[in-house]
């Protein structure tokens, strides 16, 4: 072997990928994206990523026609997914005599229709760049593009974009303060992929990608670095805010006989010792007795948790004053003062199929089908995100659960909150990956919009996160206690603030452009 010659062994790889035929070629197209899967959290197994992404352009390179490149992309896509959304099948289990047929929907159904996206990425890979190095960047741009459908398509489901492996330090995060997470999604695609070029025939094609690899990263390394090295520490005075986690369970919550006990269990814990220290209190997700504006003694129960001259910020159900027909519930943040008085209210607008509203009502609703929280009515959905102003608080945007997973739609327009406030219950999925995934997700939020969250779960897991992601207090999960921290202060606006998905869209168009490019000026004694 010269030094101008591939290296043996990636050839040989290269070679045996591309030649696979058959269902051989989607069991291994599968195997590789749930090998992918391992790199999310909480494992943050990195060496996975680039196992799989170099795995998935030389089958690319064996791939003749643009359908052909559509369906691996699909089977990589529905590994990927398969494996790291298995938990969402665990919330069926709180009542799986109910609920059992949606099992299939949940642990198949739902990856192969969100694999519809990396199907289109491979598709759009091999149409700019059907052969050569240049598929790489194309990949990288492909990518983000079908995570960009997966976020807006249809309700959108932007769990586990591939950028949160990112996550793994506070210093690689940094970046998604300019190119939000999805961009650091292609950049993470274009480095884990990089590899694949050693297969390549032409000694400088061969290295280019990998220093363009070894180099964003690097970029990636210094970035957070510097921009951490000048983060400020400050908080807001006069705030000291308490997380309450009871970590009900998820079978006892909604049961009628249980609501007293839940109610005084989540009183108990705001007045443990330090109360008198706080001046504001945060009870999770659906933590308050429902229709609140309707009862007047829990409501005066709920102001014994109120700090004096504080608030108690809780999720409940609410409703509309007076009863409508049909009626009307929405999902919902309530703040409460010390006489138990309603002072503001925040409605969730994302709202999540199967599990607040039934899709297809007139239609599944015949044929026996219901959704899978407690009630036959379907929730209404907010005006979508607001920012509220509340007494010794600094403005505040409420989040309720699956909206924190929104890239750019977590702010409301033109009225730039302080900091976020994300309720959620994550109890129906146990002790899985769910709740470690979905508290990086809130993470990933911080860093974006340079706004302190503070996350409050029912089980865990409860955290407070600063402008630029660094945990300032943290609950464990099915952990039973309170976290008192102050609020931190919230950062100068972002890049990814400002510009939101412009951002990544221009780089999806960037690396496509220089894809195609690149492979119309590759001399042709270089072409594969």
């Amino acid at each position: 072997m010269t030094a101008l010659s591939p290296p043996e062994g990636p050839v040989r790889l290269a070679s045996r990928l591309r030649g696979v035929g058959g269902w051989r070629r989607w069991a291994c197209a599968f195997g590789l994206g749930a090998t992918g899967a391992l790199a999310l959290p909480p494992l943050y197994g990195l060496p996975a990523l680039v196992v799989a992404f170099t795995g998935l352009v030389w089958l690319l390179d064996g791939a003749h026609r643009p359908r052909q490149a559509f369906w691996l992309g699909w089977w990589f896509g529905f590994g990927y997914l398969t494996v790291s959304l298995y938990w969402i099948a665990a919330a069926l289990f709180v009542d799986i005599a109910s609920f059992w047929w949606l099992l299939p929907f949940t642990v198949t159904g739902l990856p192969a229709l969100l694999a519809g996206a990396t199907g289109l990425a491979t598709w759009a890979a091999w149409m700019v760049a059907p052969r050569g190095w240049p598929r790489i960047l194309a990949l990288a741009a492909g990518w983000g593009l079908g995570e960009w459908v997966r976020v807006w398509a249809f309700s959108g489901f932007p769990w586990n974009l591939v950028g949160q492996v990112w996550g793994v330090t506070d210093a690689t995060l940094q970046a998604a303060s300019v190119v939000g997470i999805q961009g650091l999604g292609m950049v993470a695609v274009f480095a884990a992929a990089a590899p694949a070029a050693l297969a390549d025939r032409a000694a400088r094609g061969r290295w280019l990608p990998l220093l363009a690899g070894a180099v964003a990263v690097a970029v990636l390394l210094a970035f957070g670095f510097l921009r951490l090295v000048d983060a400020p520490d400050g908080t807001v005075p006069g705030v000291r805010l308490r997380l309450v986690q009871a970590s009900i369970p998820q079978e006892l919550k909604w049961r009628p006989g249980a609501r007293d006990a839940i109610l005084q269990r989540h009183l108990e814990l705001s007045r443990a010792p330090g109360f008198d220290a706080v001046t504001h209190v945060v009870w999770p997700e659906t933590a308050g007795p429902s229709f609140l504006d309707r009862d007047a003694s829990r409501r005066a129960a709920l102001a014994t948790a109120v700090p004096a001259g504080g608030l108690l910020l809780t999720g409940t159900n609410r409703t509309t004053p007076q009863p409508t027909d049909p009626p009307q519930v929405w999902n919902a943040v309530q703040a409460l003062d010390g006489t138990g008085r309603v002072l503001a209210s925040y409605d969730k607008a994302h709202l999540v199929p199967f599990g607040e509203y039934l899709p297809m009502r007139a239609v599944l609703g015949r044929l026996g089908m219901s959704k899978v929280t407690a009630g036959s009515i379907d929730f209404s959905a907010g005006p979508g995100p607001r920012t509220l102003t509340l007494p010794g608080l600094p403005p505040v945007g409420p989040l309720i659960c699956y909206e924190v997973l929104f890239p750019a739609e977590v702010v409301e327009s033109g009225q730039r909150p302080s900091w976020l406030l994300n309720l959620t219950n994550d109890g129906w999925y146990g002790r899985t990956a769910g709740p470690y995934q979905h508290l990086e997700i809130a993470r990933a939020r911080a860093v974006e919009e340079g706004l302190p969250v503070v996350r409050s779960a029912n089980n865990g897991i409860s955290a407070v996160f600063d402008a630029f992601g660094r945990t300032r207090g943290r609950l464990g999960l099915d952990a039973v206690g309170v976290l008192d921290v102050e609020l931190p202060q919230a950062a100068d606006p972002t890049a990814f603030g400002r510009f939101g998905q412009s951002i990544p869209l221009s780089m999806v168009a960037l690396g496509f452009l220089s894809a195609f490019l690149l492979r119309r000026r590759r001399p042709a004694a270089l072409q594969d």
